[in-house]
């Protein structure tokens, strides 16, 4: 794999699509739970998984280190991208735990498992560091 990631574009694609159209049509939609230095480590993670999903910064990443690991990582995150759209579908009209565990933990195993099979360490400390404050920002906003 090459410093550009066509998966890794495929994937937030994929993952952004119904953000965007919850948004838009939710426009008055707000976080019930403020903590801000919270929410700024979650928008670093969030924005740092993003690009090195893309992007592959030379010396950063290992490439996949284990045969098949091309398979592996298309099924893998196929099949997470699959859940996450199904989630999405199920979990449309409704404000609850599963919700919010689903459409925070979903996200998160994908940014996770890219970094782990691309041996990115970055992706892999940005992806933990969204993880922890997604999740929890999420389970706030549930309750």
């Amino acid at each position: 794999m090459s410093w550009f990631n066509y998966y890794g574009l495929a994937v937030m694609a994929i993952i952004m699509i119904p953000n965007i159209i919850y948004a838009v049509k939710h426009k008055n939609s707000e976080n019930a739970y403020r903590n801000k230095a919270v929410e700024i480590l979650e928008q670093i993670g969030r924005y740092g998984c993003f690009v090195l999903m893309i992007f592959n910064i030379p010396y950063t990443y290992f490439n996949f280190w284990f045969d098949y690991a091309l398979i592996v990582y298309l099924s893998v995150i196929g099949s997470l991208c699959l859940v996450y759209l199904i989630f999405w579908v199920i979990c449309w009209h409704r404000k609850d735990k599963l919700k919010a565990l689903s459409l925070s933990i979903i996200p998160s195993c994908i940014f996770l498992f890219d970094g782990v099979v691309l041996a990115s360490i970055p992706l892999i400390f940005f992806s933990v560091l969204f993880a922890v404050c997604h999740i929890y920002i999420s389970c706030k906003n549930s309750f």
